[in-house]
């Protein structure tokens, strides 16, 4: 069962955060947000097999090898709540530990319809776990979740991949603290997290030798066309992972290949690329496991745990509200 988000128009705010980022100052940027239309979340998931993208695998290799000691650590009756869900395979195994323990509630929380499908069809099977899906914002809707728990309940918070990697440092400390201030002392947040590695490991996970990540970067120009009336020749637009290394981030972009105007008529703007212009898409940022304590503390978690694969540098983090 899924629930839909209720908005006003949709495309609106969709144009108006594209019209923002495109007429920013100095660095034209899209929201990262928005790479994950249906097309998108399906290239994502192409991606999380790839030879070069260890981190999926990482992520999954914890969670099988710990999901017991996870969900041990976390006293019940519990509610599990999941930001960005995707497709739920990797999260099987920790509600699976569950539901050794108790009947499980779980909740993804979504902004791609077409996610939650493939989340609850992937978890369908799980006996004594119901799932209730919710097409939200992160934010939005883990606060639904938390304002209809029963008197009694945990949540359990699950953050898993490296999506906090997306916001810069001080950002990501600040949405680790949003959270915190929708749970109560006791809940808890499962956070996954990408390490340091070297240059060319980095720079090869986001930039595949198949193209997925290129198509997966270039689909948000696509879905501008689709959803905003936009004339982006997209052929014209190359994807490009380059290494920042003072914010210890890789970071996608798409780089006009020549000097071109796009009319982008929902959103009520015309915006000129010169060659060589880029668009900035995402940002991963990358941690040292010592960091993510002090991460931690400064939005008032505490780090009970933290579990660290051996093959792909990623760290799962279990921070328990104070």
């Amino acid at each position: 069962m899924l629930v839909r988000a209720i908005t006003p128009n949709p495309a609106y705010e969709f144009a108006e955060e594209v019209r923002a980022g495109l007429t920013k100052p100095g660095q034209k940027e899209l929201p990262s947000k928005y790479l994950y239309d249906d097309i998108g979340s399906a290239l994502f998931e192409v991606i999380s097999h790839l030879p070069e993208y260890g981190l999926t695998r990482a992520d999954d290799r914890l969670l099988r090898r710990h999901a017991q000691d996870i969900i041990d650590r976390v006293p019940g009756p519990v509610v599990v709540a999941e930001l960005g869900s995707g497709s739920g395979r990797k999260t099987r195994w920790l509600l699976e530990a569950l539901a050794r323990r108790q009947r499980t509630f779980y909740h993804p929380i979504e902004i791609s319809r077409a996610a939650l499908i493939r989340c609850q069809q992937e978890l369908r099977d799980l006996e004594s776990v119901s799932i209730l899906g919710f097409e939200r914002e992160y934010l939005d809707g883990l606060l639904e979740i938390a304002a209809h728990r029963k008197r009694g309940q945990r949540l359990l918070v699950l953050f898993l991949g490296s999506t906090i990697g997306n916001f810069d440092r001080d950002a990501g400390i600040e949405f680790l603290a949003s959270i915190r201030r929708i749970l109560h002392t006791g809940d808890s947040l499962l956070l996954g997290t990408d390490l340091e590695k070297p240059a060319y490991q980095l720079i090869a996970a986001y930039d595949d030798d198949l193209g997925v990540t290129a198509a997966f970067n270039l689909n948000l120009l696509a879905r501008i066309n689709r959803e905003l009336d936009a004339d982006f020749n997209v052929g014209q637009f190359v994807h490009e992972a380059r290494l920042n290394e003072q914010a210890r981030s890789v970071e996608m972009h798409l780089r006009s290949t020549r000097a071109q105007r796009v009319a982008i008529p929902i959103a009520d703007l015309t915006v000129d690329f010169e060659e060589g212009e880029t668009i900035w898409t995402e940002s991963s940022h990358k941690y040292s496991a010592e960091e993510i304590f002090d991460m931690a503390g400064y939005a008032d978690f505490r780090c009970d745990a933290q579990w660290i694969d051996s093959e792909w540098p990623f760290a799962e983090n279990l921070l328990i509200a104070e």
